[in-house]
């Protein structure tokens, strides 16, 4: 891979994210990419936005992306898909959770939640919409929408279902890979 895969993964804090973007480099890595990850954690203890950068080719030297330049961005809930937009090239595919988590100010009363933030994303935007959380609740584990997100990404990023799969086996907590694994297949199995 010549051209560099830019990937954003965003969200607010205790989603997953960052766990998310580990998860993502360990199936770049697997399939003998050289990786760059970074995040930025913000005011992610007390619910604030949190950002990852995963970027990577043959040889890659810098793990931020610049706006305009994101080939894909997960975002965990939508009006942090919103917030972080801007860094999608023209051709990007935007992956969003349903989920909405209104921010401080929304619960005080003083900005309302957007309504029209998947509208307003497909407008400019290949958007893939997921209700991660719907389904994470089904399977009895809310929080695996990760790994139902990333089931999406990483088939739509080329990436073999098996590279996915030890991926997740190497990153999550032994007691919980089953669980994730579940969650990744119905992510892959949605597109």
């Amino acid at each position: 891979m010549n051209k560099a895969a830019n990937i954003l993964i965003v969200g607010v804090g205790g989603q997953g994210t960052v766990l998310a973007s580990r998860i993502i480099s360990q199936a770049a890595q697997l399939s003998g990419y050289d990786v760059k990850q970074s995040e930025v954690h913000g005011m992610a203890q007390r619910g604030g936005s949190v950002v990852s950068y995963v970027r990577f080719a043959d040889k890659i030297f810098s793990p931020m992306v610049e706006i305009g330049q994101a080939d894909m961005i997960i975002a965990f809930e939508k009006l942090e898909a919103l917030r972080w937009s801007d860094y999608l090239q023209s051709k990007g595919i935007m992956i969003v959770n349903e989920q909405e988590i209104p921010p401080v100010s929304g619960m005080t009363g003083t900005v309302s939640y957007p309504g029209d933030i998947l509208k307003t994303l497909s407008s400019y935007c290949q958007t893939i919409t997921v209700n991660a959380i719907g389904m994470a609740i089904k399977l009895g584990e809310p929080r695996t929408v990760n790994s139902i997100l990333l089931g999406t990404a990483l088939k739509k990023l080329g990436f073999e279902r098996s590279i996915g799969e030890k991926a997740v086996i190497k990153s999550v907590p032994g007691r919980t890979v089953e669980v994730n694994l579940r969650a990744l297949s119905l992510g892959w199995d949605l597109i």
